[in-house]
């Protein structure tokens, strides 16, 4: 029965927050553009399982998503686990397995991430199959991977969010002026996707279950930021693959312009 009474207000609130957007498009389309709505018998059934999904998602969030993430980060920096015994580790370099953890939460996440796939499908698409989506993905996740575990690095040594924010743009900014101007626009798009519905849950509740069981961090104040690193990261991989990638093609056209000359 809790279940049932917990499901029923997480499906009202997605109501509630889903009837404006319908309100806004119903306007539009009868009276701004004065056409009749397509399709309406689809697009009721299709909305009354957009709100289903969602509610369900949610409740599933709440339910197991959230405490998995914090459970994990409690056990993961545990003095116990991490030193054999009930003393506090002294250094941050008895958190190994936290970090590989968070990288593989980052990876593995962003994999999944429905955001991205769509992202990557289009680019395969509108670049005739010149950017690999598998490819693309990857690179991404990489990307999350290793934000995602400098950030619990971060946390574990409590310094200072903003130098490690303004060193990562510092490197995008310098790496704009070097990328492939086809790929700086998908690069960044990257950076966005990648703060979506599969990962931001896992990556939040990782942040303040870590934040809550290192010794000496507020969750308040530690516990946040590594959205942020999920979203910088990717962007500075992508585009420092695409250079690396311009530079092999540029050096394969460069090496055959040179084989023809020796011919003649």
């Amino acid at each position: 029965m809790t279940f049932i009474f917990d499901f029923s207000a997480v499906l009202l609130a997605t109501i509630r927050d889903i009837l404006p957007i319908l309100a806004l498009i119903t306007c539009f389309q009868l009276f701004i553009l004065r056409q009749p709505i397509p399709h309406l018998r689809r697009l009721i059934i299709g909305g009354f399982y957009v709100v289903i999904g969602l509610a369900m998602f949610l409740i599933g969030l709440e339910k197991a998503l959230f405490p998995v993430g914090k459970v994990m980060a409690v056990q993961l920096s545990d003095p116990t686990f991490l030193g054999g015994s009930d003393s506090t580790p002294s250094s941050w370099t008895a958190y190994g397995w936290v970090y590989l953890f968070a990288a593989l939460i980052g990876f593995s996440t962003t994999i999944a991430e429905p955001s991205l796939l769509a992202v990557a499908l289009k680019a395969g698409e509108v670049s005739s199959g010149v950017i690999n989506p598998w490819g693309l993905r990857i690179t991404v996740a990489i990307g999350v991977a290793v934000g995602i575990a400098l950030g619990a690095f971060r946390i574990v040594t409590g310094t200072s969010l903003h130098i490690y924010i303004l060193a990562g743009y510092i490197v995008v900014v310098l790496q704009t002026f070097t990328t492939p101007k086809k790929m700086i626009a998908l690069a960044y798009d990257s950076g966005g996707v990648t703060t979506s519905t599969v990962t931001v849950p896992l990556v939040a509740a990782l942040g303040l279950g870590l934040s809550e069981a290192v010794p000496g961090r507020n969750p308040a104040l530690d516990g946040f930021g590594l959205i942020a690193f999920a979203s910088l990261f990717p962007i500075i991989t992508v585009m420092g693959y695409a250079q690396v990638t311009h530079w092999f093609i540029g050096r394969s056209i460069k090496n055959a312009q040179k084989e023809k000359i020796y011919e003649i």
